[in-house]
């Protein structure tokens, strides 16, 4: 079984049992998170898809923690006029892991 959900602005594939970072949201570390944006469910032949979303359907995960994601570097220069400049950011990242798919 698995479900498509929607996280801040970007959406995942997930199953039961599986670990994800999403975007940072506020919650505490231990508690359980549950996400009601399903925009799809799959069950072996059986698939639901949403219109936007599938009303009564929630994903249930337990927050294991903050991350910090890849570090992105932006470069910036000008030619001829000596001018470069290296900046660096790296973006926190909440760690799931999926316990339950309701549909």
């Amino acid at each position: 079984m698995f479900a498509v959900i929607r996280s801040g602005s970007k959406q995942y594939k997930v199953s039961e049992g599986e670990i994800l970072d999403v975007e940072l949201f506020d919650t505490e570390e231990g508690k359980e998170a549950i996400l009601n944006d399903v925009l799809m469910i799959g069950n072996g032949d059986v698939v639901t898809v949403g219109q936007p979303v599938i009303a009564g359907a929630s994903v249930t995960a337990e927050i294991i923690g903050e991350v910090k994601g890849d570090k992105v570097i932006a470069f910036k220069y000008k030619r001829r006029k000596g001018y470069h400049r290296t900046v660096g950011h790296r973006q926190k990242r909440l760690r799931l892991k999926i316990n339950k798919i309701v549909g």
